[in-house]
């Protein structure tokens, strides 16, 4: 924020005569580095910068501005002040006038200018600001911005006048403000970059007479003081939950909002709001809270006075910065790392970095804090180490390791791949922003670690079920692609991936898991808006249960072991038989579209585990989660070519899966039908493993003993949670005579306080179908019911609205020839029959009656009964007064045309397994 006095606001427009660009004399007013790239970018574009107007040095650190304009051979000027009292120094002024600028830039700014300055070039004066003017005027915008919880942050530039940032407006841009954004994030992915290419712009619109003069409103001002005074930075407790996450992240990382724990003083930084299980740890007193808060592995569990969680990753204890997850504990000794030759040559390439930054003698205990250097500087040390060595850190990692011989460890761990940020692939991004957030992801293939086009060059569109608008184009692969995968894969297979230790391959899953929890709401999001899930529903289930599934195969990685096995010897001598479990090598995944990201991480996680490389076929229907999840394996470190994933439509891509014959096994999650044309493909190429999981008509027996309020709330989930596109959703409601009618009834009322709607609101339960095919079919589905006898109670059609929303359906009278007892709807589609008690075997031969055999219920207080029918039903999963019970340690798969082989649990690594046999004789 630019302080000036004494502007006369009239300025003619007129003075924007030239039609051609032509390069200006320029004079830089300003710091940081921020002018510093805005000085090196209008060098770039063609502008001469005839004088350079900065700070003076502190200590003996000179600004970034001046290192990078005396390296160029411009004249520096060092201004300790531009005015005494009221007035403009005269020596001052007369020093500035003499470069005799057409312009004056000031990109970053922190003391008065005088008017005289302001006014005299040809052109006047343009600054930079970090709010949306006329909001946020004054020297914290941007931490005001997140204090106030604003939903879109930006800049302004502004043509300089004579009050607080309250000149015309030459350009603006904005960003959304992400639930979790701090000041840095705020300035590095959006403030710092762009602001410095609009100054550029700006400059370049000022010499080719574009440049608007656009007069500020008034409305909407606001002016606030500077955070700087700590009294201002002290958190207030009493205030709502989402307010003290504001205010935390508002002061993050300069100044730092503080509070007191346990008597200390103590500031705090990262806040997220909290939306996992509570953990368990620690518990400290936090200031006036009434709740203990928890110190966890993951940081502190703040739990505020309206019942909200907000968690803290990083403190500063006695101006100390430490792991959240650490406070209470002794101080840890520093690892000590083993450097490579090519590592220790890195050490005088930071220290360099270091003693340009510090302009001092940099040793191994110099600490970066310590010795002067402040956020911009934080800054500058990443983008010198991004530019001069082709790593990228966060931060983070400057505040957690401030002391030079812990920095360089740091770097030298982030360069072997043990970062969050460090490795990222390169792509062409689909931007979208839906959900107050800006989501990113791929529209390519993703094969051998890269993001690429098909072979063909065919596309497929996405459609947004809930509108019925395309949310883009992604590529479609080929029979050639899937070539290609299976040779990067194969590659990997032999190399890398199977010379990692199991250790080292489990500890990359949990990395990929820890990055699932990380994107969290971004991948809901996206698989809300791709697939039509609901978003609440798509955290929990759809992402939460894809990491906990992936941390589950994550621990099984090195407990993979075969077994020892008593033989009869071979007299005199003696043998020793034992057998090893071994991974295919590449194994061939294809899924559905019901459960995108939670059925890739089903299938892939323990084909992983087990060692193998994967060539995996997402649904053409709902891909994109699964093309984040590429973005994130990279990420996470996954070698080149262990998984590869290629969009495409199941009668080339997933037809080449099933055919190659170097994929050793195949994981299939779909249609019966599928299913077996993916067998038959399978047994003519190379007799590859198969493993099914198909349709389903699950039974679910409700006797007059049950719980009848649980029994009616657990069977309208096991139908309608996730709109019913569930394999193992109760098709088939067995309903006892005694209560059948209050079952209905009490159903009926039930689905009518079900909120149809966007996904993406809170209070919606229940969401559209998945594409435009599956609604028609429901709907000729319950035609055929109607045509078939089936009395429909509720629903059975389409919502009159854009989006493939169908009603939440319920029929009874259901018969057993009906096609509708038989046959799956794969939708939200309740069909109920009675049943008599006297026969408990006659419901279960009924149940069994259809082809399918992947899940069952059973409503009874009688655990005789319960468990009778366990034993008698044909079905892989039994539920016993619950419903939709799925847990990853839980294996999970079916009989008959359900498939067979298993998902989850144990058993699901020996889907990816092969047993060897191996005998001594000694």
């Amino acid at each position: 924020m630019l302080m000036l006095k004494k502007f006369v606001k009239c300025r003619p427009t007129s003075r924007f005569g030239l039609t051609n660009q032509r390069d200006l004399n320029v004079a830089i007013i300003g710091q940081s580095t921020f002018a510093a790239e805005v000085y090196k970018l209008l060098l770039k574009n063609g502008h001469r910068v005839v004088g350079v107007f900065t700070i003076l040095d502190k200590g003996n650190r000179q600004d970034p501005l001046a290192a990078v304009a005396s390296e160029n051979n411009t004249p520096v000027f060092k201004i300790k002040s531009w005015r005494k009292g009221e007035n403009a120094l005269p020596e001052i002024v007369a020093q500035y006038k003499q470069v005799d600028a057409e312009l004056n830039v000031l990109p970053f700014c922190s003391q008065f200018i005088p008017m005289e300055v302001i006014e005299h070039p040809k052109h006047k004066s343009i600054c930079y600001h970090p709010s949306i003017l006329p909001k946020h005027r004054g020297v914290s915008a941007i931490n005001w911005t997140l204090m106030n919880g604003d939903k879109e942050a930006g800049f302004s530039i502004f043509w300089a006048d004579d009050g607080l940032d309250t000149g015309p407006i030459l350009s603006q841009k904005s960003c959304p403000v992400l639930p979790n954004d701090t000041v840095d994030s705020l300035y590095n992915r959006f403030l710092y970059p762009e602001g410095i290419k609009s100054m550029a712009e700006a400059v370049d619109m000022v010499a080719n007479g574009t440049a608007p003069v656009i007069p500020q409103s008034t409305e909407g001002s606001s002016f606030e003081p500077s955070v700087r005074k700590k009294a201002l930075q002290k958190v207030d407790w009493s205030r709502s939950g989402v307010e003290i996450h504001n205010f935390i992240r508002g002061l993050d990382s300069s100044p730092g909002a503080w509070t007191i724990i346990d008597e200390t003083e103590v500031k705090l930084y990262k806040s997220s709001i909290w939306t996992n299980e509570t953990p368990t740890g620690n518990h400290v007193t936090v200031d006036t809270i009434q709740f203990p808060a928890i110190v966890h592995k993951n940081g502190l569990l703040i739990t505020c006075n309206d019942g909200l969680k907000i968690n803290i990753e990083r403190l500063s204890v006695d101006g100390k910065m430490m792991a959240a997850s650490n406070y209470g504990n002794a101080d840890t000794v520093q690892e000590t790392i083993d450097y490579t030759d090519q590592e220790k040559a890195y050490i005088p390439v930071v220290e360099s970095i270091w003693k340009n930054i510090l302009n001092m003698e940099i040793g191994k205990d110099t600490h970066f804090f310590q010795s002067g250097a402040g956020s911009m500087d934080v800054v500058r040390l990443i983008e010198e180490i991004k530019d001069k060595m082709k790593l990228t850190l966060k931060n983070d990692d400057v505040y957690m390791s401030p002391v030079f011989s812990d920095f360089c460890n740091t770097l030298v761990k982030r360069s072997r791949g043990s970062t969050d940020d460090n490795i990222r692939v390169e792509y062409d991004p689909v931007v979208v922003e839906v959900n107050n957030m800006k989501l990113q992801f791929a529209k390519q293939l993703f094969i051998n670690g890269q993001f690429v086009d098909s072979e063909s060059g065919k596309t497929l569109e996405c459609i947004n079920p809930a509108d019925e608008s395309v949310i883009c184009s992604i590529q479609c692969a080929s029979e050639t692609d899937v070539d290609q995968a299976v040779i990067a894969a194969s590659r990997a297979f032999e190399g890398e991936w199977s010379e990692m230790s199991p250790r080292d391959r489990g500890a990359v899953l949990y990395k990929i898991a820890d990055l699932l929890d990380k994107n969290r709401e971004e991948l809901a999001t996206i698989e809300s808006i791709d697939s039509g899930a609901v978003y609440t529903l798509a955290l929990k289930t759809h992402i939460g249960m894809s990491i906990d599934v992936w941390k589950y195969f994550a621990g099984w990685a090195d407990k993979i072991h075969g077994q020892t096995i008593p033989i009869s010897h071979a007299r005199p001598n003696r043998n020793l038989t034992f057998t090893k479990k071994e991974p295919f090598g590449v194994c061939g995944i294809i899924t559905p579209w019901n459960y995108p990201l939670m059925m890739l991480s089903w299938k892939m996680a323990a084909c992983l585990a087990a060692g193998n490389t994967v060539v995996m076929k997402p649904t053409e229907v709902s891909p994109l989660t699964a093309l984040k999840f590429a973005e994130l394996s990279v990420e996470a470190g996954f070698p080149a070519g262990v998984i590869n994933i290629l969009p495409g439509l199941g009668s080339e891509a997933g037809r080449a899966i099933a055919e190659h014959p170097d994929i050793r096994k195949v994981g299939f999650t779909g249609s019966t039908v599928t299913g077996h044309a993916i067998m038959k493909a399978s047994a003519e190429s190379n007799l590859k493993k198969v493993s099914l999981e198909l349709g389903g008509k699950s039974p679910l027996i409700i006797l007059d003993d049950c719980d009848l309020d649980k029994s009616v709330r657990m069977s309208m989930g096991g139908v309608f949670f996730n709109k019913g596109e569930n394999c193992i959703a109760a098709g088939r409601v067995f309903v006892e005579s005694s209560i059948h009618d209050k079952f209905v009834g009490k159903v009926v009322e039930e689905v009518k306080k079900i909120k149809i709607g966007n996904p993406l609101e809170r209070d919606t339960h229940h969401g559209p179908q998945n594409h435009k095919a599956h609604l028609e079919k429901l709907i000729n589905y319950c035609k055929k019911a109607k045509n078939e006898g089936a009395e429909l109670k509720i629903g059975g059609k389409r919502l009159d609205r854009p989006g493939y929303y169908f009603e939440p359906t319920v029929f009874t009278g259901v018969e057993d020839h009906m096609f509708i007892a038989q046959e799956e709807a794969f939708g939200p589609i309740m069909a109920v029959s009675k049943f008599s008690s006297s026969d408990l075997d006659a419901v279960i031969k009924r149940a069994n009656s259809t082809d399918y055999g992947l899940s069952s219920g059973i409503f009874t207080k009688d655990i005789s009964k319960a468990l009778r029918f366990a034993e008698k039903i044909d079905a892989g999963t039994v539920f016993i007064n619950t419903y939709n019970k799925t847990d990853v340690a839980a294996p999970f798969g079916g009989f008959k045309k359900s498939g067979f082989g298993k998902d989850l649990g144990e058993e699901a690594l020996n889907e990816y397994l092969k047993t060897k046999c191996i005998t001594v004789e000694y």
